[in-house]
């Protein structure tokens, strides 16, 4: 599937700042036998006065980008075309949960996608009692991991309630579950803490989701936002795996990563330091389209 990809995320300040550093990961990576970009471009206006692209320690394409001038208002705007490359799964040979305990001891490399840097807490997911009760309820006995991930996230689908106004970028795992509500990024949050719980090693995916109208319905512009999902380890033969627990589904041709990390603040789409006083707003539109001919 080939898609055609925009987003624009505009930040606006009552009063300007002097200056600021930023880091942003909203560029589209490649991924062997999963993802390919044909092409990307992030433009920022006002130009920044220095601009550094380089990738992080997960293999994420990031830009640091320093601004020396009084900002009331900086957008990023990327385009992208880029392939997600359909998967074709065979049979489930990963291994039961006590078993992966071993196979996650015997890998003995430290690269990024090593399973050692996921299966701990992380800065934004600590263990959690109610979680871990509520991961050792869902996962069966003897069952292999790849079904305890998929059995995990239909479970917390089921038990959470995506609600767009209930959390906010700074909400913990903890508080979204006890509350039963939240985001993409809530969902996927909790999920890691299940999975974690149980010795499975997961991580967070940031990335796009193609989104289609009701039926009969014209494709609203813009009306797409960045999403996030959960990716998880199971075992050497099967390697990774992605789940969208807030859909209930496998990653497919529909997701489309940006970039990967322990959770949100490996991966967060802009972050940094800006000299400023005042409020803040912001606007953020996403638009994936398929190329004509693709979709099939």
């Amino acid at each position: 599937m080939l898609y055609d990809i925009g987003l624009t995320v505009t930040y606006r300040y009552d009063v300007p700042s002097d200056r600021g550093k930023t880091l942003v990961r909203l560029l589209p990576t490649d991924i062997a036998r999963h993802q390919s970009v044909r092409s990307s471009q992030l433009l920022v206006d006002p130009v920044p006065a220095e601009r550094h692209d380089e990738r992080d320690f997960f293999g994420n394409a990031m830009s640091v980008l320093s601004f020396s001038q009084p900002l009331t208002e900086v957008s990023y705007c990327v385009t992208a075309q880029v392939e997600r490359i359909a998967e074709v799964r065979g049979l489930d040979l990963s291994p039961t949960l006590g078993s992966l305990a071993g196979e996650i001891a015997q890998h003995r490399q430290l690269g990024p996608r090593a399973p050692h840097h996921f299966v701990s807490a992380s800065p934004r997911v600590s263990p959690d009692a109610a979680i871990t009760d509520f991961a050792r309820s869902v996962a069966g006995s003897g069952e292999t991991s790849l079904h305890i991930v998929e059995r995990v996230g239909q479970a917390l689908h089921e038990e959470m309630r995506f609600d767009a106004t209930a959390t906010d970028v700074h909400t913990s795992p903890s508080d979204a579950f006890a509350n039963r509500h939240g985001v993409c990024q809530d969902f996927s949050h909790v999920m890691i803490a299940a999975l974690r719980a149980l010795g499975v090693p997961a991580g967070y995916v940031s990335g796009f989701l193609r989104t289609l109208p009701p039926e009969g319905q014209p494709r609203l512009e813009g009306a797409d936002a960045m999403h996030a999902w959960v990716s998880a380890w199971c075992g050497t033969e099967t390697g990774w795996i992605e789940y969208d627990p807030t859909n209930a589904c496998l990653v497919a041709r529909d997701h489309i990563t940006v970039a990967h990390g322990r959770d949100y603040g490996d991966v967060a789409p802009v972050k940094g330091v800006l000299r400023t006083s005042g409020n803040q707003s912001s606007l953020h539109a996403v638009d994936v389209v398929p190329v004509d001919g693709t979709d099939r």
